[in-house]
This record gives structure tokens, sequence and C-alpha cells, in this order.
């Protein structure tokens, strides 16, 4: 809940402003359209969520034979992100710590617009103690149990939670010195869709599956943007958003589906260039 009305009070003081402003949006010349790339990586923070998995149909084990039919949540269930820092070393593998990109395209002074796609990583914590409701091959149960994978069920998004935005950008001029360096804050609300890998271990079995549009987001980021010798760009920023995951895969397609949601906060760092005119 800190967590939810940390990002409520960041969209109040943030967007609301944006439409209380009587600016017309001016498109520049063609000369003056930027187009702008941003790389980096970031750190996630996760509130506690709900997962519900269910397969209407039975599913037969690869592992042991066995069938299976299931209905059931576990509540509350606290994850963390996993951001593999200590792999920035490997240029070659630059895209398995927890990364971001940005594309964006300036309007004019005030106004960008942007794809933005952030590779974090979702991890529930083993061993943790949860409430599990539900039923397996129609045997039902309510009861508080320790969320051991070997038993019952492990859960993550490693490849990863992968939160695709289309935002608006709203630049406000903080300090220029001269034209090769400019401070400009920036607010980026925006939404888009989620397209998960989900790595799931249910019953002792586990699959790495394919990847899926299985929901949506939407959110708003805010922070510093640096222009500095003309072209070069670094922005810090934080973020708050709201995914909602409502159908992601549990060991394949056609084997049942998994959906949850949860708030997520994120702070990132990253580095970008101007391509032209």
């Amino acid at each position: 809940m800190i967590l939810f009305r940390l990002l409520l009070i960041t969209f109040l003081l943030n967007v609301v402003p944006l439409f209380s402003q009587k600016d017309t949006i001016q498109f520049n010349s063609k000369k003056q359209n930027k187009i702008y790339l941003l790389w980096g990586y970031t750190r996630a923070w996760y509130t506690k969520s709900n997962i519900h998995f269910q397969n209407k149909g039975t599913y037969v084990s690869k592992l042991n034979g066995n069938s299976y039919t299931y209905d059931f949540t576990a509540y509350q269930a606290v994850a963390k992100d996993r951001p593999d820092f200590d792999q920035l070393y490997d240029v070659i593998n630059i895209t398995i710590p927890q990364f971001v990109g940005r594309l964006g395209y300036k309007l004019n002074d005030k106004w960008d617009i942007e794809m933005n796609y952030d590779h974090t990583k979702y991890v529930v914590t083993d061993f943790q103690k949860l409430r599990v409701k539900g039923q397996i091959n129609n045997q039902w149960f309510d009861t508080d149990t320790i969320l051991n994978p070997t038993n019952l069920f492990h859960f993550e998004h490693t490849d990863g939670a992968n939160f695709w935005m289309i935002n608006a950008v709203r630049k406000f001029k903080l300090f220029q010195k001269n034209p090769k360096f400019k401070l400009e804050a920036v607010v980026k609300p925006g939404g888009g869709i989620v397209i998960p890998r989900t790595d799931v271990t249910l019953f002792g079995e586990r699959l790495n599956n394919d990847w899926k549009v299985a929901g949506y987001i939407f959110g708003v980021e805010s922070g510093i943007r640096i222009n500095f010798l003309k072209y070069g760009l670094f922005e810090l920023t934080t973020k708050g958003s709201y995914a909602n995951y409502v159908n992601a895969f549990v060991l394949g397609k056609g084997n049942g589906k998994v959906n949850h949601h949860f708030f997520a906060g994120q702070v990132t760092a990253t580095f970008g260039v101007l391509l032209g005119k």
C-alpha cells in the first residue's frame, strides 16, 4: 500500500498538471525533428500479488505420466527482481542484466513521443509462507503452506516481465548553458502491453515458456534528462506502473494459464544519442 500511495502521489504531481497547461503542440520543421535512442539498466520493486493457476482440461505430465487438473490461487506472494548486474562486464551478453531501451521522436521543445521497453525480471521468492486455496485433481484445500518448488510451484518472468509502452514525453527546461548542454525535467505517462517469458515449475515439472502477449501495463516515468556535446543524452528516472498479466503460459500452450497483477517501482539510468536531423 505504501508503494501504491507513492505511485498515486507521483501521478498527481507530475501528470495531472500537464493537462492543465494551455500549451498547443506545434511540430518543428523537418530539419529540426530528431530521433533518439537510449540504452541502460534498471532496478525494480514489486507489490505482493495473488497468483491464480487454472487448467480447465487435463494435463498429462511429461515427467511422471500423471494427469492433473487444477484451479488454485496463492495469495499475497512476495517477488523480487533479478538485476544480474554482475554480468555487465560481459559485452557479448549485455542483455542478460535488467536492461531498458528507448526509441524517441522529438516533436518540439516541449514534447516527444517514445517507445519504452523494460526488460525487468520478476521472481517469486521460494520457501515463503503463503495461503493457497483451490483444487488439484478435485481435492479442495485452503491452507497456509511453505512455497516449496519441488511439491507445489516455482514462478518467474525472467526473460523477462517485458514492459512495452508508448509514452508521451513532456519536457521542462531547467538549465541551458549553451547549445551543447541542456538540463531538462521529463515526465512520461503511457501504456502498453506485457510480453513475458514465464518460467514455471509445477508438480515438479519445469518449462521456460515461449514469449506471449499476456496482458497490459500503464504508468508514469519521471526524472532528469541531460543533453550534452550536442548529440549525447543521459537520463536518470523513477517509474511507477501497474501491470496485469491476464493470460500467461503455465506449462506450454493449451496446458492451463496463470494470471496475476501488481504495482511496480523502478529506478533507471540510460545513455543515448540523437540520430541526426
